[in-house]
């Protein structure tokens, strides 16, 4: 009796026991694994008044912050993506199929679209490569492309390639609370902005190349290896595809009153295209020196061609002379003048130097040798 009251006392203790046990288990949730950025993931950020708040969340948990906060949006950088990291930000942002399409690919031309209330700017980024001595296979302008999607709480930035880091963008927008307080096309302005400089950049590094290349042309010494120009000339047309396509989208941008850039970030916008125009102008003179000094090149290389073939006729000339004579005494005729001449040989040998000493006199007097 003794054991069965002791035991009936041990069950209920029991009982409680395992009840507290299970019901942490199963009655109180496990802690939320939490969630990373994936590698394609530069920076992700929420702006609230032009100010970011702090940490840097999951886009997903970001962007359900933004549409909370009034005055918010959040940035999200994206570089090199692949294509489940995109797909899965596309279905996050809501995105049109078409514009995560355009995101995952490369090389696309600047350009401004508008598909499903969401802006498609793409611009092309540059860079400069340093090199000691340009050859024929110098990289000198490495080109990528950027692309920013605008939403109502959100903008997008995709880069593609190793030019046109957009951190120190952030950086630099980030203590501008005033302008970054207009929204997304605050940071397209600031992209747009930081593109335009990296032109004006990679120009003036351009022109030292063109100075150097225009002075090996012209030396006395020696010319340039024409195909160090072409290589150059490759270069520059790169560098000019990249630049000259987004004139066309950035008057759209400031012209479009609209659905473009609202009206306190119209006039950056106007200062953008300004910059712009600079950089254009400047490739443009760029390429068309470049294709005059590629002409002059090639002109240089005819006359040295010209004045080849020249001193070539005239050495032929000189020798056939020699064979004209020594054709005519060696017939074995019966009935020859000077054959039994006793300084026949030797007046023939001095006629065959005569002759080609007064040709060569000849034709170094009229420039040819």
């Amino acid at each position: 009796m003794a054991r069965r009251a002791a035991a009936a006392r041990l069950i209920p203790r029991l009982g409680s026991l395992v009840d507290r046990v299970l019901g942490r288990e199963a009655g109180a949730s496990a802690p939320t694994p939490r969630r990373s950025n994936p590698d394609a993931v530069v920076d992700c950020a929420v702006y609230v008044n032009g100010r970011r708040e702090a940490g840097r969340p999951h886009y997903a948990d970001a962007y359900a912050r933004s549409q909370r906060g009034r005055n918010a949006f959040v940035w999200l950088g994206l570089h090199d993506p692949g294509a489940a990291v995109t797909a899965a930000v596309g279905r996050t942002f809501g995105l049109d199929e078409f514009v995560v399409e355009r995101a995952l690919a490369d090389g696309h031309r600047p350009t401004v679209q508008r598909h499903a209330g969401v802006t498609l700017l793409v611009l092309r980024t540059a860079s400069y490569v340093e090199h000691t001595e340009l050859t024929a296979t110098s990289e000198v302008v490495d080109t990528g492309d950027v692309m920013v999607l605008l939403g109502d709480r959100f903008v997008i930035t995709v880069r593609h390639g190793a030019s046109g880091a957009l951190t120190p963008v952030r950086h630099e927008i980030e203590g501008r609370p005033a302008v970054l307080a207009e929204g997304p096309w605050a940071v397209a302005y600031a992209v747009a902005a930081r593109m335009t400089e990296l032109y004006l950049e990679v120009a003036a590094h351009l022109e030292k190349d063109l100075e150097r290349v225009e002075e090996s042309v012209f030396a006395r010494d020696r010319g340039a290896d024409i195909q160090h120009i072409y290589q150059l000339k490759r270069e520059v047309v790169e560098f000019k595809r990249a630049v000259l396509p987004l004139q066309e989208p950035m008057r759209a941008l400031v012209a479009d009153r609209a659905g473009g850039p609202p009206p306190g970030l119209r006039r950056w916008f106007v200062d953008v295209e300004g910059r712009l125009t600079r950089a254009v102008e400047r490739v443009a003179a760029y390429d068309e020196l470049l294709n005059s000094v590629l002409q002059a090149r090639l002109a240089q290389l005819a006359v040295d061609q010209n004045n080849d073939m020249r001193k070539i006729a005239a050495w032929a000339a000189i020798a056939a002379t020699q064979t004209a004579v020594a054709g005519v005494y060696g017939m074995n005729f019966a009935h020859m003048p000077e054959l039994t001449w006793r300084y026949g040989y030797p007046g023939a040998l001095l006629l065959m130097a005569t002759a080609a000493l007064v040709l060569h006199r000849l034709f170094r007097r009229s420039g040819w040798l």
